[in-house]
């Protein structure tokens, strides 16, 4: 199954003091590079991510081999980067896609491998949880593309649209990495 990558990555990072596509890791290496290497070791292709606060400074972060699509109404919400995603997706023939957001730096590998297991065809629906909680990854396969985007609104994701569908939830507490950094 061809499952495409995406990292949202176009908000204003409000809560953390500026966009979080231009944050980097201790060793200097910019956040959504960890984000898209993930993506990619695990087997994602295309890797898509999508930025929009301060669009051109973000895009020079992005590694040459990952794809960058901006989302210039960034500021209607994350919404408008689930749409950009599909969109690219699905002009490049994906019959999945595998979404994690730009603020995980600590996010595996493993994890998306674990959540990419649920991939048996295009109607898959499952997220990453932590201690029972929702994180990422989230495993959209594409029949659910249409009705997402038809429940999609502002700045709310993707979360209430897998609830109502019963999202598989996939246990990665073991696994680490699914806190989101705001400082």
């Amino acid at each position: 199954m061809r499952v495409a990558g995406a990292v949202l990555a176009a908000g204003a990072g409000a809560r953390a003091g500026g966009p979080k596509a231009l944050r980097r890791a201790e060793d200097g290496t910019p956040w959504v590079e960890i984000a898209a290497s993930t993506l990619r070791d695990a087997g994602c292709a295309p890797v898509i991510v999508v930025v929009g606060a301060q669009a051109y400074e973000a895009e020079v972060l992005v590694p040459d081999w990952a794809e960058t699509v901006v989302a210039w109404n960034w500021a209607e919400g994350q919404s408008v980067s689930l749409r950009k995603v599909v969109e690219d997706a699905t002009e490049r023939g994906a019959e999945a896609i595998l979404v994690t957001l730009v603020d995980l730096p600590e996010q595996t590998v493993a994890a998306a491998l674990r959540v990419l297991e649920a991939a048996t065809d295009d109607a898959v629906l499952a997220r990453a949880t932590f201690g029972g909680e929702p994180g990422h990854p989230v495993l959209i396969g594409r029949r659910h593309w249409g009705p997402l985007l038809a429940a999609l609104d502002g700045d709310r994701g993707a979360g209430p649209y897998l609830a109502a569908h019963g999202a598989q939830e996939i246990d990665c507490t073991d696994l680490g990495g699914g806190t989101d950094v705001d400082d």
